[in-house]
This record gives structure tokens, C-alpha cells and sequence, in this order.
């Protein structure tokens, strides 16, 4: 019985640890294909990557990457780290499993 209650509570928590306007801008960000591909390969290099080596990887041009980068930043889905002259993006986990754990509550 407690063990439920808990899980309740911590549902609930996730109900107010992110707001509407915070889930719709993770979801506008993550409604275009090439920031999905960003994010999933930096997942695939242990969850941090820099600019540049995003900007190779994909078809896409450095001004374009730039914005892409610069939306998943904003939706908070990015953590950007200046090393000298570069920038390495870093998976923000702790807003991915929120959003992830508050799509779970719509299910139900």
C-alpha cells in the first residue's frame, strides 16, 4: 500500500515539475526529424557531443545545425558547455525523463 501511494506521489510531482508550456516546447522541438536525429546520436556517443562533430554528421549545413541546436537548447532537451573555443552539447536526462514520465499520465 505504501509502495502505491509513493508511485502516486511521484506521478503527481512529475504533473508539476513540468508545466504545459514546458511540455509543449519539448514537443515542438522534438517535432522535427533532424533534431530527433541530433538527439539520438548523441545518445549514441554517450550522451554528449560537439558542435562540429554534429555538423559532420548529418546533411545539414552549419547555419542549419546551429538552429536545430539552438531549439533543443531552448526546450532545455540540451545542455550547451564551453571548452575553449568549441561547444559540447550534453543530454539534459533529467528533462527527458520528466517529459517522457508526463506523457506517461496522459496514457492513464
Amino acid at each position: 500500500m505504501f509502495l502505491y501511494f509513493r508511485l502516486s506521489l511521484l506521478r503527481n510531482q512529475f504533473i508539476f515539475r513540468m508545466d504545459n508550456k514546458k511540455f509543449e516546447k519539448i514537443s515542438r522541438a522534438l517535432s522535427d526529424a533532424s533534431r530527433i536525429t541530433i538527439l539520438q546520436e548523441i545518445r549514441k556517443k554517450q550522451g554528449c557531443l560537439y558542435c562540429a562533430e554534429i555538423t559532420d554528421m548529418l546533411d545539414l549545413t552549419q547555419p542549419s545545425v546551429s538552429h536545430h541546436l539552438k531549439q533543443l537548447v531552448e526546450a532545455d532537451l540540451l545542455i550547451p558547455e564551453k571548452e575553449g573555443r568549441n561547444i559540447k552539447y550534453i543530454l539534459n536526462q533529467e528533462v527527458l525523463a520528466d517529459y517522457i514520465a508526463s506523457l506517461n499520465l496522459l496514457r492513464g
